[in-house]
C-alpha cells in the first residue's frame, strides 16, 4: 500500500458508495496515475473516474509551541458498474 493510506467513512462518503465510488486518504505526494493503478492492481477493479482535492492540516498547540498537523489528499474513486471493493474495517473494543 505505497500510496494509500486509509479508507474514510463519512457520510458523504457512505452516501457515495451507492453510486459506486469510493473514499480514501492517500499519500499527499502521490499522483492520479500512481493511485489509479495502484487500486486496479491491488483489488483487480477498474476506475473509470477519479476526483481528489487537498485538504490543510489543522493548527495544534502544545504548551506554548503552535504547530499544524500534515496536509493530506482524498480522492474520490469511481468503478465501472459490477466492480466493488471490499470494506477493511475494524471492529470497535
Amino acid at each position: 500500500m505505497d500510496g494509500i493510506r486509509y479508507a474514510v467513512f463519512t457520510d458523504k462518503s457512505i452516501r457515495l458508495l451507492g453510486k459506486n465510488q469510493y473514499t480514501s486518504n492517500v499519500e499527499s505526494g502521490s499522483t492520479r496515475t500512481e493511485i489509479k493503478h495502484w487500486v486496479e492492481l491491488f483489488f483487480g477493479v477498474k476506475v473509470i473516474a477519479m476526483n481528489s482535492h487537498r485538504l490543510r492540516g489543522k493548527a495544534r498547540r502544545m504548551g506554548p509551541i503552535m504547530g499544524q498537523t500534515m496536509h493530506y489528499r482524498r480522492m474520490i474513486i469511481t468503478l465501472q458498474p459490477g466492480y466493488s471493493i471490499p470494506h477493511l474495517r475494524k471492529k470497535r473494543t
